[in-house]
């Protein structure tokens, strides 16, 4: 054989094995691509993203809103009916509000303080404290607290009623006149039918 029949032999059998060897790359890539993206779908497919829950906003049941409170302006000059033993306080009375200061007087026995109302969902609250507000000098020995009392609170017009609330220490009221336990109401009674006298029985004539 000639030299270079043998050469171009030689170099047609490289050819075809390099052609070989990158169609078989080719194929194993594309597997690998392949693989790769179906792996990627089926990730994609099985993530599940959590519900966000919904914020929920405080809210109220009824007709009012019991966060919110007004103040309430108790001014007025009320004559009544007091029982405060611990400062001596007791029978006829007369308590003037102006704001929030108040003046308290029964017999010979003045108290003087200050007073704060507030209203909710129409209840009316108030605190009385009793006593010179006015802030002590400072010493090593400071006085007592003020006594204060808890009071619920009722208004109709020119009437005032104040009553200790349930756990309150100290026992307080005041009521203006008028202000008692509210009087029976007279029931109407059914009509009487009345009823015709009987008649003297009488006897026959005699024959």
């Amino acid at each position: 054989m000639r030299k270079s029949t043998i050469y171009l032999f030689v170099l047609g059998f490289a050819v075809v094995i390099v052609t070989a060897l990158a169609s078989a790359g080719l194929v194993v890539s594309a597997q690998n691509t392949n693989s790769s993206t179906t792996m990627a779908n089926t990730k994609t497919g099985t993530m599940k993203h959590k519900p966000r829950k919904p914020k929920t906003k405080s809210t109220w049941t009824g007709r009012c809103d019991p966060a919110k409170q007004d103040q309430t302006d108790l001014s007025g000059d009320y004559t009544g009916n007091v029982n405060y033993p611990d400062a001596s306080l007791t029978g006829d009375a007369t308590l003037n509000i102006s704001g929030n200061d108040f003046t308290l007087t029964a017999g010979a026995t003045t108290q003087k303080g200050r007073v704060t109302a507030v209203t909710t969902c129409g209840y009316t609250g108030a605190t009385m404290m009793f006593g010179d507000l006015t802030p002590p000098t400072p010493s090593r020995n400071p006085p007592p607290a003020l006594p204060a009392v808890s009071l619920r609170v009722r208004k109709m017009g020119t009437r005032v009623t104040l009553m200790t609330v349930p756990g309150e220490k100290r026992s307080f009221s005041f009521g203006t006149a008028g202000t008692g336990k509210p009087r029976p109401r007279k029931h109407k009674g059914k009509g009487k039918t009345k009823t015709d006298a009987t008649a003297p029985a009488t006897t026959p004539p005699q024959q």
